[in-house]
């Protein structure tokens, strides 16, 4: 299926059940034009971007500079709402999960990850997944459909609300959210355009505000968009690797036998802006006697020769019917070494989350494809 027929098939909602659309989403041209086609200025356009985005507001009536008829046309037809928020999770090491609902009912989890240095939000772009990796909970759920720019900036949104970053929640010394990983429910550069519909929203210095260089986005390989991704957004790339050859490969990762690792690297070889200040992820999940030998990792350091790039080596992250078990750490850390004495960075990433299912591969909500009416 090409990105276009996927997107149609699987595209998100306009509008909410009450038929109005979100404002949340929008560019400031965008905002704009709205405004001329509701007969109104131009320039209250980027009155109403700024309460949005600058300063957190969900009422339109907070607007407080917008005419009284202006906030009442809105809230006839538009909203700036945020996710239903059904369950929140907190981990013993201070991970949160949170479940959230979308207009439509269905469901994405949402995880924060706080570190001394940086907290890290890790932000869905599907509900559900279409690539049936083989060790990850996310694939066990069928594709129900992609996020639309709303949804996915309402999820950073709210995580602002929760950590009180807004302007109007008072003076703190720095940030919370410093970061943001797309590495949530979904495949993102299947539902490239409104990931980078989002993202631009995030990057932009009167928007979220948040810098390209603290943006992540992780995919498992869609070649087509990886190079498209670099050229438009500038964001920091991470591949889920996962397997040194394409034998291993296509067996845990099906998306592989549509684009093998030779076209897969030369996608990353041309991602723009790659150097040894700014390399490519590669994550690698360790699987206990599948891929964690000395020789799968002796094979994957002659394929990314050449490369700027990292390799995390992630503690598999067990959940119930995943048949596969964690590898034990010894043998991480001998694979460790062999990356490091081939002049690789191989950092073993420490899981987060763990005990309430928030750690990598883990995430799965109770959503289910909706069958369609004859």
């Amino acid at each position: 299926m090409s990105i276009s027929s996927h997107s149609d098939k699987f595209a998100a909602p306009r509008r909410d059940s009450a038929g109005r659309a979100s404002l949340v989403g929008m560019d400031l041209p965008q905002m704009q034009a709205l405004m001329v086609e509701e007969g109104l200025p131009a320039f209250r356009a980027k009155q109403i971007w700024n309460w949005i985005y600058q300063r957190g507001k969900t009422k339109f009536d907070d607007m407080a500079n917008l005419p009284k008829d202006l906030r009442a046309k809105l809230n006839e037809g538009y909203v700036i709402d945020r996710p239903k928020v059904i369950t929140e999770q907190k981990s013993e090491d201070g991970t949160i999960k949170w479940l959230l609902g979308m207009s439509d009912g269905q469901q994405v989890e949402m995880v924060f990850i706080p570190t001394p240095t940086r907290g890290t939000l890790c932000v869905s772009s599907q509900v559900g997944c279409t690539l049936t990796c083989k060790f990850c909970h996310t694939g066990t759920q069928p594709l129900v459909r992609n996020l639309g720019p709303h949804e996915i900036l309402q999820q950073v949104m709210y995580a602002k609300d929760v950590l009180k970053e807004w302007p109007s929640d008072g003076e703190k010394e720095g940030r919370d959210l410093t970061n943001i990983v797309m590495m949530g429910m979904g495949e993102p550069l299947y539902n490239y355009d409104n990931v980078a519909a989002a993202l631009r929203i995030c990057m932009h210095q009167d928007g979220l505000g948040i810098s390209k260089r603290h943006i992540t986005l992780s995919t498992s390989g869609v070649v087509p968009q990886i190079v498209q991704c670099g050229e438009e957004l500038g964001v920091n790339l991470a591949i889920s690797l996962h397997a040194p050859n394409d034998d291993l490969r296509s067996q845990i990762m099906p998306i592989n036998n549509k684009y093998p690792l030779r076209e897969l690297l030369g996608a990353c070889r041309k991602y723009p802006g790659v150097s040894q200040m700014r390399r490519i992820t590669f994550e690698y999940v360790m699987l206990d006697g599948i891929n964690d030998q000395d020789e799968h990792a002796r094979e994957m350091a002659q394929l990314l020769r050449g490369l700027d790039c990292k390799i995390n080596l992630i503690p598999f992250n067990a959940w119930e019917g995943s048949g596969y078990q964690c590898s034990p750490m010894e043998r991480i850390e001998a694979f460790a070494r062999v990356l490091e004495k081939a002049g690789y960075d191989a950092p073993i990433r420490r899981p987060r989350g763990r005990d309430i299912l928030a750690a990598c591969g883990q995430l799965k909500s109770e959503s289910q494809r909706q069958k369609r009416s004859s």
